[in-house]
């Protein structure tokens, strides 16, 4: 039986990557950033990290590729994608053309501080392995460079059902995460006090939407994708999740 992370992550990616493609190429950010990020939020990061034309930015957990491409178009980084699932992987491949390694976050295939700056956005939340996941983010970062993370953070307790299979962090313990990756934090901003998200773009997200659900929607792998979005979102609206932006730095 598929699960909803494996659907998610893997069959819905490369379906949207595809459905983009067919729409045309004012789609393929939006597309790729379906559930990973939004103008504003990449806005913030990008200005917070102080990107700059020519930095290399590892994208880990990249997904479909949206944010690494809004962010070389943006400032002029020179992404490089890492990404578990095979499927995410082609669908970024397809999009995007930027380099691509299949691999997961705690266990990263990049040299000691070898890249200018590195994101996460979402990555955080899906694995228990998030000491890991920040000390590698650390390690592949030149000393003084910037780390962006886009962070689910509980505010409560949640029950195995609420939080099916994914792992959000208390605010205390993403900072102790934080403290013991040996990482200084800079910025921490909540979602719900980013600016609206421009029109333009919730349009081009609604027919994304419209395109995966016409096509898809009667299979297996959407209707668990999403229930595991629905289910986020209905604890967002009630503030038990809040989304949480972080810059963070190296010293």
């Amino acid at each position: 039986m598929i699960e909803a992370t494996e659907a998610e992550f893997d069959t819905v990616a490369e379906w949207t990557a595809e459905a983009a493609l067919d729409l045309g190429p004012d789609y393929y950010v939006p597309a790729g950033c379906r559930g990973s990020g939004s103008p504003p939020a990449l806005d913030w990061l990008i200005d917070g990290m102080r990107l700059e034309p020519g930095a290399t930015l590892l994208d880990c957990g990249a997904g479909v590729g949206g944010p690494a491409e809004y962010a070389a178009r943006s400032c002029g980084a020179l992404p490089v994608l890492v990404e578990p699932e095979p499927g995410a992987c082609r669908a970024a491949t397809k999009l995007f053309g930027h380099p691509v390694v299949r691999a997961v976050g705690s266990t990263l295939p990049v040299a000691d501080s070898s890249v200018d700056a590195a994101w996460a956005l979402g990555v955080l939340c899906t694995t228990p392995q998030q000491q890991e996941l920040l000390d590698e983010l650390r390690r592949v970062v030149r000393p003084g460079g910037r780390i962006g993370l886009l962070v689910f953070v509980a505010q409560r307790d949640l029950s195995s059902s609420e939080s099916e299979g994914n792992h959000f962090p208390t605010p205390s313990r993403l900072m102790g995460l934080v403290d013991r990756a040996s990482l200084r934090l800079e910025q921490w901003l909540s979602t719900a006090n980013l600016p609206a998200i421009p029109d333009s773009w919730n349009e081009r997200m609604d027919v994304i939407d419209k395109a995966l659900s016409g096509r898809y929607g009667e299979t297996e792998a959407w209707r668990l994708a999403e229930r595991q979005s629905s289910r986020i979102g209905g604890l967002l609206d009630e503030e038990a999740l809040t989304g949480a932006l972080l810059v963070l730095r190296r010293g």
